[in-house]
């Protein structure tokens, strides 16, 4: 068995953000932890290789919610793979030129229904209900309307996650998502924290902005959609 200090903090972001700034948002039971589902689906245990941990995650499924663990390719034979998704972790500790955006504006609860709107139009991962919760999100408008949005997830000690970064095809190809990931870096940073984030391997596009903007990629990361027979 490894031992959770003998891991970095990285490896096991949900687990890591759990467990610390985002205790609050957490559902555990025994050697699981969860998101609560209105905020995210993401989910860890304690060492995935002990099948005790996988049966205390049982009692934290919700019907017609995957549980979505990264970093894991096995599991009992009583849980079946809903889908696996091949992913990059980057990280942002060189990023370049950090700095606020004059044209962000700050996002909030009122913002949900544009925000998932923008979200369905875009698809640049799980967006949920109050995943605005989760930490600081800025936009650009353009006439008023929602046009590109990135902001703050899974926040891992030391670190921070800059999620849900897109573009409503309309306006791409002016540097929203660059200028926005600058903006969101640059409030992680005066933290004293460090950026970080998750991308589709297939989504070689991103990659290249990313790596552009100074993040380099750190290691693949598995992500493991999940069900049990349990919740039918």
């Amino acid at each position: 068995m490894t031992h959770a200090s003998e891991v970095h903090v990285l490896d096991r972001p949900v687990a890591s953000s759990l467990d610390g700034h985002h205790l609050r948002f957490a559902r555990r039971h025994g050697r699981a932890v969860r998101y609560e589902t209105a905020v995210a689906t993401f989910a860890a245990l304690d060492d995935p290789e002990d099948p005790r941990a996988w049966d205390d995650a049982v009692h934290l499924l919700e019907p017609g919610i995957p549980f979505v663990v990264p970093g894991v390719t096995a599991w009992p034979e009583n849980w079946e793979l809903i889908r696996m998704l091949s992913g990059l972790q980057l990280e942002g500790g060189g990023i370049v030129d950090p700095e606020p955006d004059p044209e962000a504006v700050l996002l909030g609860p009122d913002d949900v229904p544009e925000i998932l709107d923008l979200i369905a139009r875009t698809d640049p991962g799980p967006f949920r209900q109050r995943t605005i919760e989760l930490g600081t999100y800025l936009g650009i408008r353009r006439e008023g309307v929602l046009v590109a949005m990135a902001g703050e997830r899974m926040r891992p000690s030391g670190w921070t996650e800059i999620s849900a970064v897109c573009t409503d095809p309309a306006h791409r190809g002016q540097g929203l998502a660059a200028r926005l990931v600058r903006a969101v870096a640059a409030g992680i940073l005066g933290r004293g924290e460090t950026p970080f984030l998750h991308a589709a391997a297939s989504n070689e596009n991103a990659v290249r902005l990313y790596e552009k903007l100074g993040f380099t990629i750190r290691r693949t990361m598995p992500i493991a959609l999940l069900t049990h027979a349990s919740v039918g």
